[in-house]
């Protein structure tokens, strides 16, 4: 680390942590090429030069792939936490002693460390604000209002940050544009979708550590989160149950519900039918034996390949 580096304010648990922290951000960006490739852009076209940047978000490895890209372009970056829950310490320490640029992040950080990081965010006198739950413009507009007027602008990609916004505006008090990223298709289907479904089944299996084959799973509501549930639920052979008040929404969860399970458990056969379906099996049973028998007899091989149901079992001769 140069001394240039060590010389970068800083709040992260471990700087020695670098090391691993690096080789994960790196592994992370071969999983990134959009972003790979706005870096290389950025790097050439420098279209953030001379302009101080604060980024509020999750200090994980994709996060760190982003302030590289900005870095790229020429920006001034700061960063902190949204959610000490989330801060990874390694990929911190590696964005302040390979990239080097001023993280504030700790896991687990209590409140008062995280308001005095928002405070040492807004001490930095950005121009441009990168926030998730606008709680660096929340606390701008109220703690520093003279500042708010040289803020160019900035970007919120919560529901409930969006809602704050709202009532800023509503107000008369948000005196700056600020882009709704929640509210961008993209990130609906790619966040809330793919990422949102993956991530709460991945909650769920590590939690209970349970096989959610077989399993009945009842998704509330089908927006863009449940619908990614319901599918991934689905795919892992789970019975998807899913229930909505919108009608529109109700017709387009059809979809995913496993009819095949509502005929097979709901509506049991008749008692003729059963019996039918059992008289069905003893007879392929029979024919089956009978098959082996003589294949032995006539001295071939036979090749039994069994299937999900021991009685379906086949023969091939060879």
């Amino acid at each position: 680390m140069s001394s240039a580096m060590r010389a970068i304010e800083h709040d992260v648990k471990d700087v020695s942590l670098a090391p691993q922290g690096k080789k994960r951000i790196e592994w992370a960006e071969r999983e990134m090429p959009v972003l790979r490739l706005i870096r290389e852009r950025f790097g050439a076209e420098q279209p953030l030069k001379g302009v101080r940047l604060v980024a509020c978000a999750h200090i994980t490895t994709e996060t760190a792939n982003l302030a590289r890209a900005l870095q790229a372009g020429g920006a001034d970056s700061l960063l902190i936490a949204s959610n000490p829950l989330s801060t990874q310490d390694d990929v911190a320490a590696s964005l302040v002693s390979d990239c080097g640029i001023p993280v504030f992040a700790i896991k687990g950080e209590t409140t008062e460390t995280f308001r005095r990081h928002v405070r040492t965010a807004l001490d930095f006198e950005p121009d441009i604000i990168i926030d998730d739950g606008s709680d660096v413009v929340a606390t701008l507009i109220k703690e520093q209002p003279d500042r708010a007027k040289k803020i160019i602008g900035s970007t919120e990609e919560t529901t409930t940050g969006i809602v704050r916004l709202e009532a800023m505006l509503k107000a008369g008090v948000l005196g700056f544009p600020s882009i709704a990223v929640n509210n961008a298709q993209t990130k609906h289907l790619f966040d809330n979708r793919y990422g949102t479904g993956q991530s709460t089944l991945d909650g769920i299996i590590r939690a209970t550590n349970i096989l959610l084959a077989g399993r009945t799973l009842v998704v509330i509501g089908y927006g863009w989160c449940g619908k990614g549930l319901a599918l991934r639920a689905r795919g892992m052979g789970a019975n998807v149950v899913v229930t909505e008040i919108d009608p529109i929404k109700a017709v387009d969860r059809r979809g995913c519900i496993n009819r095949r399970y509502f005929r097979d458990r709901h509506r049991q056969p008749s008692r003729d039918r059963r019996r039918a379906l059992r008289q069905n099996e003893r007879r392929r049973d029979r024919r089956q034996q009978r098959s082996l028998r003589s294949g032995t007899e006539s001295g071939c091989v036979a090749r039994v390949v069994w299937r999900a149901n021991p009685r379906q079992a086949f023969r091939r001769r060879i």
